[in-house]
C-alpha cells in the first residue's frame, strides 16, 4: 500500500512540474516582443524615448562630388553626399569593422538627407548628444530602406586616443564663433555643430571630441575610445596626406584589410593622419585587440520615394 501511494504521488509530483515549466515557457514567450530578436528589441526601447522625426526627405545626391556634409540644425539634421554605409554605422554608433553583411551599393550610392521634427518637440532636441541624434534615424532606416539586423560578439582591433606629449593644441569655440570653417546652415544661420569632410581634410565648427573620434573612426576602419579626458567644444582643420586607401579606410602595414593592425607611415611627402593628429592636434592614437560586438545586416534595401 505505501509503495502504491508512494508511485502516485511521484506521478503527481512529475505532472506539476512539467505543468510548471510549460507556464514558464509561456510567460517568457509573452515577455519578449512577439517577432522581435531581443538586439532589435533593445535598440527599440532605446529609441522610444527619443523625439520622432516628422518630416523626412530622402534622395540621391547627384553633386559628382567626393564631399560630404553633416550638420546639426535646430529642427534636425541635414546630410549631404554621404553613402548609406556611413549613416548607418553612424546611428548605430559603430566602426566599420563593426558593421557586418553591407551591400556594395551602401558605399557607392550617395545621399542628401533633411530630417525635422514637430515644432513642439524642437526644445527636446537641443539637450541630446549627437550620437542620440543619430540614433532618430534608425527608425527612418527600418521604415524607408527596410533595415533588418542583428547582434554578435567577435575579436576586433580598437584604438585608444590619448594626449600625445606635449599636451592639447585644439582650440576652444565660443557661443559667437564661427571658425575658419566659416560655414552656414540651409536657412543662413550658424550651425551649433558642423563637420566638412574631403580626401586627406577634416574641418570642425563647435564639435565635442566625440565627433573627431567618429570620424578617425571612419578613416581607421575600427573603433577609437576616446581617452584625453578633454570635455570642451572645439574648432580645428585637420590636414594629412592618405595612405593607400580601401574603401575610404587605411591599409595596415602588412597590406591586410583595414582594422586588422596599425597603419604603415606614409610613402608620401606629408603627414599620416597619425603623424598629423600629433603634431596638429597633439593627440595620439594606440591600437589594441580585445573582443567586441558587431551589427550583421540581415536586409536592407534601396530607399522608397519621398
Amino acid at each position: 500500500m505505501i509503495l502504491g501511494q508512494l508511485r502516485r504521488y511521484g506521478k503527481l509530483l512529475r505532472t506539476l512540474l512539467a505543468s510548471t515549466s510549460i507556464l514558464a515557457g509561456t510567460l517568457m514567450a509573452f515577455a519578449q516582443t512577439p517577432g522581435v530578436p531581443p538586439a532589435a528589441e533593445a535598440t527599440n526601447q532605446t529609441t522610444a524615448a527619443l523625439p520622432v522625426f516628422e518630416v523626412v526627405s530622402i534622395k540621391p545626391d547627384k553633386s559628382a562630388s567626393m564631399m560630404g556634409r553633416i550638420m546639426e540644425t535646430p529642427d534636425g539634421i541635414v546630410v549631404s553626399n554621404v553613402p548609406l554605409h556611413g549613416l548607418i554605422r553612424e546611428a548605430f554608433e559603430v566602426s566599420d569593422n563593426q558593421l557586418v553583411g553591407v551591400p556594395n551599393w551602401m558605399n557607392t550610392d550617395r545621399y542628401d538627407i533633411e530630417a525635422k521634427v514637430a515644432a513642439e518637440d524642437v526644445p527636446k532636441l537641443k539637450p541630446l548628444t549627437p550620437q542620440q541624434r543619430w540614433a532618430m534615424l534608425l527608425p527612418v532606416f527600418e521604415d524607408r530602406f527596410g533595415l533588418k539586423f542583428h547582434r554578435e560578439t567577435r575579436e576586433l582591433t580598437q584604438y585608444v586616443l590619448v594626449i600625445a606629449k606635449g599636451g592639447p593644441k585644439l582650440k576652444e569655440s565660443k557661443d559667437d564663433d564661427t571658425s575658419s570653417a566659416g560655414s552656414r546652415g540651409p536657412d543662413g544661420s550658424a550651425p551649433r555643430r558642423m563637420m566638412r569632410m574631403e580626401r586627406g581634410e577634416l574641418t570642425a565648427q563647435g564639435v565635442e571630441l566625440a565627433l573627431l573620434v567618429r570620424q578617425l573612426s571612419y578613416q581607421l576602419g575600427s573603433t577609437v575610445m576616446d581617452k584625453t579626458g578633454l570635455s570642451g567644444k572645439y574648432d580645428f582643420d585637420l590636414k594629412w596626406t592618405p595612405d593607400e586607401m580601401e574603401g575610404g579606410m587605411m591599409r595596415p602595414p602588412d597590406g591586410s584589410q583595414p582594422g586588422a593592425g596599425n597603419p604603415a607611415p606614409s610613402t608620401t611627402t606629408g603627414p599620416s593622419i597619425f603623424t598629423a593628429l600629433e603634431e596638429q592636434l597633439g593627440l595620439k592614437l594606440e591600437a589594441h585587440k580585445e573582443p567586441g560586438e558587431v551589427i550583421v545586416i540581415d536586409h536592407i534595401e534601396q530607399p522608397s520615394a519621398n
